[in-house]
Order: C-alpha cells, then sequence, then structure tokens
C-alpha cells in the first residue's frame, strides 16, 4: 500500500506522449525577433528634431492658461492670432530648458519673432522663480500645471516649440532644444516666409 506522497511506478506505455513541433517551428522566434529589431533599428535613424506632428497645419486648439503669477498678464490663444509666433513649452524641472534658455533669450532681442512661454507642469511659483532666476524672454506665459493643453498639442516632453501663422494655424513643431543652427537653418527661414505672406 502506498501513500499519498509515495511516487508510483509508471510504465513507459503509461506516460504521456510528447508531441513534437514540426522544424519551421523553431525559425518564428527568429523572424518575430528580426522584425521587432527591424523597427527599432529604423527608428534610431530618424531625427528626433524632425518629428512630425499630427497637429501641423492645423489650427492652434482653443485654450487660456493661468497666467504665471497675478501681476503678470496670461497667454490665451488669442494673443497668437494676426501675428507670427513661436510658442515655446519649458518647465523648472527641465535641464535641457536652461540650455536652451540663452538662445530664447536671443531670439526675443532679435525681434523676428513673437515668443511666448507655456509653463507646464510646475508647481505654484516655480516657473515664475525659474525666469526671475534665467530671465524672462516670454511677451506672456500660461501655466499648464495639470497638462490640458501639453496633450491637445502632443507634448511629449519639454521642451517643445512651435510655430503659429498669423492665423494661429501650427505651422511647425520642434522637438528638444533650439540651437543656434536649428535657430539660422530651420526656425527662422520658416518664420520669415510666414510674416511675407499675406
Amino acid at each position: 500500500m502506498t501513500t499519498p506522497d509515495t511516487p508510483q511506478d509508471t510504465t513507459d506505455a503509461e506516460a504521456p506522449k510528447r508531441s513534437s513541433l514540426p522544424p519551421w517551428m523553431a525559425i518564428v522566434p527568429a523572424a518575430l525577433l528580426l522584425v521587432i529589431g527591424g523597427f527599432f533599428a529604423f527608428g534610431l535613424t530618424r531625427d528626433p528634431q524632425a518629428f512630425d506632428s499630427g497637429l501641423v497645419d492645423r489650427a492652434m486648439p482653443a485654450f487660456a492658461l493661468a497666467p504665471l503669477t497675478p501681476e503678470r498678464p496670461a497667454l490665451e490663444n488669442a494673443d497668437l492670432v494676426g501675428k507670427v509666433s513661436l510658442v515655446n513649452v519649458f518647465g523648472s524641472w527641465c535641464a535641457s530648458c536652461v540650455l536652451e534658455h540663452p538662445q530664447l533669450t536671443e531670439i526675443a532681442k532679435s525681434g523676428a519673432v513673437n515668443v511666448y512661454g507655456i509653463d507646464w507642469r510646475d508647481p505654484p511659483g516655480a516657473g515664475a522663480a525659474w525666469l526671475d532666476r534665467y530671465g524672462d524672454p516670454y511677451a506672456k506665459t500660461g501655466v499648464d500645471s495639470d497638462s490640458r493643453l501639453a496633450i491637445d498639442l502632443g507634448v511629449t516632453g519639454a521642451p517643445e516649440t512651435f510655430i503659429v501663422d498669423r492665423g494661429g494655424r501650427i505651422r511647425y513643431k520642434q522637438v528638444g532644444p533650439i540651437t543656434a543652427e536649428i535657430w539660422q537653418d530651420t526656425l527662422l527661414p520658416l518664420i520669415e516666409k510666414l510674416e511675407a505672406e499675406s
């Protein structure tokens, strides 16, 4: 007599039969890995600065942001109609924004375009303190602490910058910091072209 914990002898005839897979089935995982690797490789060859936005050539979403401080005027989409605008998404938590900021300051000083700011995901007062520390190049700034506008714009990180034409349509999206080269080679020529349009 055996107890339930005692293994019982089984014969080869009683053992379950294993099903053998056809040899070609071993190739399927390798093929899947090659396809996935191909997608990753293609993604790595794309320039993140040239990110395509589904909003390009569409109207800027309607928005009215909270003011950065009570004494500063808040940004709303009506501010972006009638003139070409550069709208920059930044945050006090963003290290790349610190690197970009001198270039934004130079752009604002040049008078080539109206520069506006969206303070994204900052607690109250943090954006204002950051601009007090590094300088304020923005004609107006609005606070998007709850990311409502950022979601509408498809923002994935900061800094991101949008060029908006006089009709209030987004014409270009810059992902990542604006460098002197990006300003001279891409953004300024586009702004000059949009300014020349009737």
